[in-house]
């Protein structure tokens, strides 16, 4: 895989436009002056977990004895699971119900941002490209970073796009998450048949 069609990849998974009416709703109890230091500690958590899957991922496919097609299928199901909820909204967030008050690794740092399709895309690129662990590393500072921007200006982006413009973009991106959730299946699929 491309490091940079793993970076936009890792990038739509974050959805920072998607996730960004779940952070404003989480936060709008929060004081506005803690709202983006609490952002940004999360962002950091986030970027903290994703590393970390990167690095160890492999390691962590031969402790459980799992092969790179078990991944590839389960990340690519999560995925499509995702993408459908992200086309076809049911009024909750993805995440179910939240704990109130102020927010602390979860749900923001993880699952919305370093969430399980993520993390199980990690550990397949990881395994799929040894010795590329920098460049990885480099896509998922890229898709962080602007996910991070996104997200830091979520209360202006939501002015300018508007509800309708934030629903249309997530549809967008949803329906591009399929796309790239068929494509890993059929991957895992020939890779575990061939």
């Amino acid at each position: 895989m491309e490091i940079y069609s793993t970076a936009i990849l890792l990038l739509l998974i974050m959805d920072p436009l998607g996730n960004m009416p779940i952070f404003i709703s989480i936060l709008k109890s929060v004081p506005e002056q803690r709202r983006k230091k609490i952002l940004m500690r999360e962002l950091l958590i986030a970027l903290g977990i994703l590393l970390i899957f990167l690095f160890v991922g492999e390691y962590l496919l031969q402790l459980l004895h799992l092969k790179q097609e078990a991944v590839s299928i389960a990340g690519a199901i999560i995925l499509f699971i995702i993408a459908i909820r992200m086309i076809f909204p049911q009024g909750k967030s993805i995440m179910g119900d939240t704990p109130e008050g102020e927010p602390f690794i979860v749900p923001l740092a993880t699952p919305l941002i370093a969430g399980p399709s993520i993390l199980a895309t990690l550990i397949l690129a990881s395994s799929q490209n040894p010795g590329k662990e920098l460049q990885l590393a480099g896509a998922v500072f890229f898709a962080w970073a602007v996910s991070a921007a996104v997200l830091m200006c979520s209360n202006r982006l939501m002015k300018l796009l508007g509800n309708r413009g934030i629903f249309a973009v997530e549809r967008l991106m949803g329906m591009i998450l399929v796309m790239i959730a068929v494509q890993m299946m059929l991957d895992g699929v020939a890779h575990y048949l061939g």
